[in-house]
């Protein structure tokens, strides 16, 4: 494998374009996948990746060593750990990244069985998290407003932990007119309904909605809900963090299907 040592490098240089400007990414169509978790993630569910970088106490991994193994053929190059260290964020490096191309934008399938619905979400890692819990729970459709951050932002990948290669992800929906053509049971997130997720039906065809950090969800896609949940909050909490919120609802979907398919054997 070629090693960089010298940060003129032209490779190392763009590499490094890729890792620090989105702007960068988008025009080249590619994201950067940081840690072996998610590089072997990558491997399992999609393929190989464009190129890869290694640092040199990666090198010394067992498990990057087999990983890079499984992965003959694709360009790679070996770092100084002091210019790696310049294109991971982490505190502690795991010693590996991988370029891969960004998904293309693909329709929103007109049926879906269940999907999560994000107006403007602004924080990478509540995405990150809900993107997670979205494949943990088996609910495969997430679709993004414009004004969302961007799904495959180097923070989110980290923090999905590889549930983006689980998931079809649709970014740069008007969720409105999605939200209102759907012909399932369309649940809003409100902190004041009188209704609460643990007595709302939330099995079958089912869209969930959930709204930005701060302000929520606005009215124009509010009113495509056919009902408006509350998460009961005993204690003295004003609200509940939007990923933990959909995870409590993704959740309790899982519950409930649960508990209709041992009454279905019983």
């Amino acid at each position: 494998m070629k090693r960089i040592g010298s940060p003129a490098n032209p490779g190392f240089k763009a590499l490094r374009q890729l890792v620090e400007s989105s702007r960068e990414r988008r025009k080249a169509g590619l994201s950067v996948l940081d840690g072996i978790h998610l590089v072997a993630a990558y491997r399992e569910h999609v393929g190989r990746p464009q190129r890869i970088a290694v640092s040199s106490q990666g090198m010394e991994r067992a498990e990057i060593r087999a990983l890079l193994e499984r992965l003959k053929g694709v360009d790679a190059v070996v770092l100084d750990d002091a210019l790696f260290r310049q294109l991971s964020s982490v505190v502690t490096p795991t010693g590996i990244v991988a370029v891969v191309k960004t998904p293309s934008a693909q329709p929103v399938p007109a049926e879906m069985d269940a999907c999560v619905m994000l107006e403007d979400l602004q924080d990478p890692g509540n995405l990150g998290s809900i993107l997670r819990t979205c494949a943990a729970a088996g609910v495969r459709h997430v679709l993004l407003s414009r004004g969302s951050v961007h799904a495959w932002s180097p923070r989110v990948l980290r923090a999905a932990m590889g549930a983006h290669f689980a998931l079809a992800i649709y970014e740069g929906v008007n969720l409105q007119a999605v939200a209102s053509a759907f012909t399932g049971k369309r649940v809003a997130t409100r902190q004041r309904a009188t209704q609460s997720v643990f007595e709302t039906d939330l099995t079958g065809r089912l869209a969930l909605l959930f709204g930005n950090e701060g302000a929520g969800l606005s009215p124009e896609l509010l009113r495509t809900a056919d009902i408006a949940a509350s998460i009961p909050m005993p204690g003295k909490a004003e609200s509940l963090n939007v990923a933990a919120a959909a995870a409590v609802c993704l959740f309790e979907r899982v519950r409930q299907l649960a508990a209709k398919s041992v009454i279905r054997e019983s």
